[in-house]
């Protein structure tokens, strides 16, 4: 990488701190001292931008399927809603910075194991995304841990016996957790 684009990229990220730190409360650096990452701080802001709308409307279209699925796997319906909504924000076409695809946001290698062949076929994603679930809700026997095990993979919670200690999982469990109490206030559960 030249010297020039060495700049152009430090340039870039200086405004895309910038940006963020209008989005954080006034009282906290965009990224605090102490080391949290960009990626962090990016969450953070993003998380505050979208507000706290932990129980997003789900999209008459997909109502069906995610009803259809869960109970057919034996899940909670409101706890597939909330798994979407956190993954995908019930975005079909929805694609991870890692490769992850869908409204279940399955890894390409997941989606082959569940026979998923299309990620972006809402009706494939989420029978293969509902079906994985079941699969760690029998392993763990704890919505929180299978919860962890979706987002940071089972051997990471078997190796802490729990949730493992990642910001990130620790964030996406309670944000799992606050849309799936959300989702059954909403029904009156």
């Amino acid at each position: 990488m030249s010297l020039e684009n060495l700049q152009s990229t430090l340039q870039r990220i200086a405004d895309i701190e910038s940006r963020l730190g209008s989005l954080l409360p006034n009282t906290q650096p965009a990224v605090p001292q102490g080391g949290a990452s960009f990626d962090e701080a990016l969450g953070q802001a993003m998380n505050q931008a979208q507000g706290s709308n932990a129980a997003a409307p789900v999209p008459a279209v997909l109502s069906g399927l995610i009803d259809d699925q869960a109970q057919s796997n034996g899940l909670d319906g409101d706890l597939l809603k909330a798994i979407i909504k956190n993954e995908s924000n019930f975005n079909p076409k929805a694609v991870s910075p890692v490769g992850a695809q869908g409204l279940m946001q399955l890894m390409p290698g997941t989606a082959t194991e569940l026979g998923v062949t299309n990620s972006f076929d809402p009706a494939q994603n989420i029978a293969g995304g509902a079906k994985y679930l079941k699969t760690l809700l029998n392993k763990y026997h704890s919505v929180p841990q299978a919860v962890a095990a979706y987002n940071a993979g089972p051997g990471a919670v078997d190796k802490y016996n729990g949730i493992p200690p990642y910001p990130e999982t620790t964030r996406y469990v309670q944000k799992v957790m606050q849309s799936y109490q959300a989702y059954q206030n909403a029904q009156g559960g």
